[in-house]
C-alpha cells in the first residue's frame, strides 16, 4: 500500500487564501508520500493548470494516486441527471489529461419530496452511463461511502452489483462509516474485495469548542475529523483486513479536523500511517 494525500485535507487554508495548487503539491513533496490527490474543487483555470501540474509532479517525484470529482445522480429532472452524467465524463476526461486512471466519485444527496428507491434507480443509471464511459478510456471509478444512499456498504456493495461494470468498484472512507451508525471494521469486512481506492480518515466525537469539519450522523451525533489513530476507527485491525484482502493500492489521507492541517493534521496523520505500514 502506497501513502497519498489529499488536496481536501487542506481545504481550510485553500479557502483562507494562503495556499494554492501549486504549494500545496510543494507542501506534499515535503511529506513523503508517494502521491497526491486533487480535486475538481479546486481548479482555477483548468486548461492552463493541468500541464502545470503534471510538470510539477513530475518534478517533485509525485504520483497523481487518483483524481475526485464531487458528481451528485439524485437529481429529480432528467435534464440535471444528464448535466451530472455530462460533468462526471469531463472528469475522465480530465483524468486522461492528468495521466491517472482511477477517478473518485459520488452517488448523490437525497432531495427532499422524494424517496430513496427514487434516487437510487437514478443513481444506478448514471453510474452506470459513466462507467461504460470511463472504461472505454481506461478509467476506474471509486464510489464513496457517502451520505444517505451510499453510506454503508452494503448499500455501496449493491450500487456496484447493481451497475455490473469492472470499471466501478469502492472509495472506501474510513471514517464516513461513523456517520451511518456502521462499525469500520463490519463495513471493510464486507466491501474489502471491491476497494480501488481507501480514505484514511479518523473521526472523534465532536465538542461545542469545535467550529470547522463538524458533521452530524443519523442519530444526530456530532463528530469530526482528527489525527490518523486517535480517533474512534481501529486503523491497524482496518489496514490488517486489507492487508487479507491482497489490497495494494492508495491510501490517501484525507485529514478532516479543526487543528491546522500543514502543523499538525497532515503531518502526524502520515507519521501514524507509515507506522501502519
Amino acid at each position: 500500500m502506497k501513502l497519498s494525500v489529499s488536496m481536501w485535507s487542506v481545504v481550510e487554508t485553500v479557502r483562507a487564501g494562503t495556499m494554492t495548487l501549486t504549494s500545496f503539491i510543494e507542501f506534499a513533496a515535503g511529506q513523503q508520500v508517494a502521491g497526491v490527490e486533487l480535486l475538481d474543487y479546486f481548479w482555477k483555470d483548468e486548461k492552463t493548470e493541468i500541464p502545470q501540474v503534471k510538470q510539477q509532479l513530475a518534478d517533485a517525484g509525485l504520483a497523481l494516486a487518483v483524481y475526485s470529482i464531487g458528481n451528485d445522480f439524485f437529481q429529480p429532472d432528467a435534464a440535471a441527471r444528464a448535466k451530472e452524467l455530462d460533468r462526471l465524463k469531463h472528469g475522465v476526461d480530465v483524468a486522461n489529461a492528468l495521466g491517472v486512471g482511477l477517478m473518485r466519485v459520488f452517488s448523490g444527496s437525497h432531495k427532499d419530496g422524494y424517496t430513496l428507491e427514487q434516487g437510487f434507480g437514478w443513481i444506478v443509471d448514471g453510474l452506470a452511463a459513466g462507467a461504460e464511459y470511463a472504461q472505454a478510456h481506461g478509467v476506474v471509478l471509486a464510489l464513496e461511502n457517502h451520505g444517505l444512499i451510499a453510506g454503508r456498504s452494503d448499500q455501496v456493495r449493491t450500487l456496484i452489483e447493481q451497475v455490473n461494470s469492472p470499471a466501478l468498484r469502492a472509495n472506501l472512507d474510513t471514517g464516513n462509516f461513523l456517520l451511518v451508525g456502521q462499525n469500520p471494521i463490519d463495513a471493510v469486512t464486507d466491501i474489502a474485495a471491491l476497494v480501488a481506492l481507501v480514505h484514511l480518515k479518523d473521526f472523534r466525537l465532536a465538542t461545542p469548542e469545535d467550529t470547522v469539519h463538524v458533521y452530524k450522523g443519523l442519530d444526530g451525533t456530532g463528530y469530526t475529523g482528527t489525527v490518523t489513530g486517535e480517533g474512534m476507527v481501529n486503523m491497524p485491525s482496518l489496514i490488517h483486513i486489507l492487508r487479507q484482502a491482497n489490497y495494494t493500492g492508495w491510501l490517501s489521507l484525507e485529514y478532516e479536523g479543526g487543528a491546522d492541517p500543514v502543523t499538525i493534521g497532515v503531518p502526524r496523520s502520515l507519521e501514524a500511517a507509515r507506522k501502519l505500514l
